[in-house]
């Protein structure tokens, strides 16, 4: 199975079991290459198929998603993150995985970035979407 952009499911239950706290809680994202095996059914942050951190300025686990942001749009629960980049970095990702680090590194999303992305010798960049109910990454309707 390919990398496929899911809310996990164990995520939804968790909510609700008030495992997460996003505001505080120390939320991460990783990359991943073409080769993972993401969706709604990943329940952890995992190494297979993270991209490799040999000299690209990538380190496993990937970055602290910086500024979170809880709020509603309308009747729908949404969150925000600032961008966050890897600098003078060399990666090919397909996608990436946000998890909470502070709770044993739990999944939260999958993102699939529907092609591999590429930075050779720059910066890569994970660009948030608006804020909104229709675009944000993490939603509940």
């Amino acid at each position: 199975m390919p990398i496929s952009q899911a809310m996990c499911s164990s995520f939804k239950e968790q909510l609700f079991l008030g495992e997460h706290d996003l505001d505080s809680d120390v939320i991460k994202i990783a990359l991943y290459t073409s080769s993972a095996t993401l969706g709604a059914s990943t329940t952890v942050y995992t190494t297979a198929d993270e991209v490799s951190s040999s000299g690209t300025n990538y380190v496993a686990g990937g970055n602290t998603l910086a500024s979170p942001v809880v709020s509603l749009s309308g009747t729908t629960a949404i969150v925000d993150f600032a961008d966050t980049s890897w600098t003078t970095a060399t990666i090919t990702a397909r996608g990436a995985l946000i998890y909470n680090f502070t709770k044993s590194n739990k999944a939260i999303a999958v993102l699939d970035f529907g092609s591999d992305k590429t930075s050779t010798s720059g910066t890569f960049t994970i660009q948030m979407p608006a804020n909104t109910a229709s675009d944000a990454l993490i939603r509940i309707a």
